[in-house]
């Protein structure tokens, strides 16, 4: 059974609607062939009217739909399973909330990261829900650097409610790992394309964050705090989340206008859940794109631009 969220109500009924005719056809023996393209039919025009109007909240919402495709999901589609896992920081442990390894993307091969979430309890207890460590950065910088001394380029997935905020992820020096993946990562000096593909939260997210190229999926959010965080902090209370979420200008679309991300990947309507091979195809297009027009480009170009890129962000000049 998929999962509908609060504001899917009308499409969820029109679904019960239409296996319940299908039902009666089957049961009656009678031809429900016209009622069920008419009912089909509305269900497109509803899906259209619903997903074309949704609030920054109802974004949000679809970001962290539990049937939506995490990290794993992409990397394995796009490389047709030919992904190889690598492990460990080399220092503390491997972290499972954060995932990466080289796979082939059209015969070329590439360094795929990503934040990874689960799908049931006990893979999101195994995944910490998506909230990497210290070593979670660390390890993700080491693969960097591994893809950076053969040349390859980097592409990395960010899905994060944000970095685990334990005591002990502190006392390992959460704040510094981030810190030191967005230096690092500034000056790589190979291609890095960098794909929100569900929440990007905070410095969770932007620890893997700084790449030559930033898209979104249309359905996603960025943002330095999440709405609920954000409305306890200034309402003490959860209450004020939507308003939170509108205030805080989170969505792709805001992002774009902002120039703080390059491009949004359309999803299929009603979220990448509901298609992911659509997605899938959509997402691989724009790395293999991006990618052909990134390694054109001298490094140190290249390197020059990303610092320029973000250094920019912020800014501003009165006249």
């Amino acid at each position: 059974m998929p999962n509908y969220l609060d504001f899917e109500k009308p499409i969820e009924e029109l679904y019960e609607q239409l296996e319940k005719t299908k039902q009666i056809g089957v049961k009656g023996k009678i031809d429900v062939t016209k009622l069920l393209a008419e009912i089909e039919d509305k269900i497109e025009v509803v899906k259209k009217q619903l997903y074309s109007n949704l609030t920054p909240w109802q974004r949000v919402q679809l970001s962290r739909h539990p049937d939506r495709p995490y990290s794993l999901n992409y990397i394995n589609a796009i490389t047709d399973n030919t992904f190889m896992e690598l492990h460990g920081d080399r220092t503390v442990k491997d972290d499972k909330a954060m995932i990466g390894g080289f796979g082939m993307v059209d015969s070329m091969s590439v360094m795929f990261i990503g934040q990874q979430k689960g799908h049931n309890t006990k893979s999101r207890q195994y995944r910490n829900f998506g909230m990497p460590n210290p070593e979670g950065y660390r390890k993700a910088l080491r693969l960097m650097k591994l893809a950076e001394k053969f040349n390859k380029p980097v592409v990395t997935f960010i899905d994060t409610p944000g970095a685990y905020p334990g005591l002990e992820a502190e006392e390992r020096g959460q704040g510094e790992a981030i810190a030191r993946n967005l230096y690092e990562m500034s000056i790589l000096k190979v291609p890095v394309i960098c794909i929100i593909i569900g929440e990007g939260a905070s410095g969770g997210a932007l620890g893997i964050g700084i790449g030559d190229k930033v898209y979104m999926l249309e359905n996603t959010w960025y943002s330095v705090i999440s709405p609920e965080s954000c409305s306890s902090i200034l309402w003490r209370n959860w209450d004020n989340k939507e308003k939170a979420a509108n205030a805080l200008k989170l969505t792709a679309d805001d992002m774009l206008k902002q120039k703080l991300i390059d491009g949004i990947i359309n999803e299929p309507p009603g979220g990448a859940h509901s298609n992911p091979e659509e997605i899938y195809q959509s997402v691989k297009k724009v790395i293999v794109t991006e990618l052909g027009a990134l390694q054109k480009v001298n490094a140190s170009d290249r390197v020059k631009n990303r610092i320029d890129k973000f250094s920019a962000m912020g800014v501003v000049q009165e006249g």
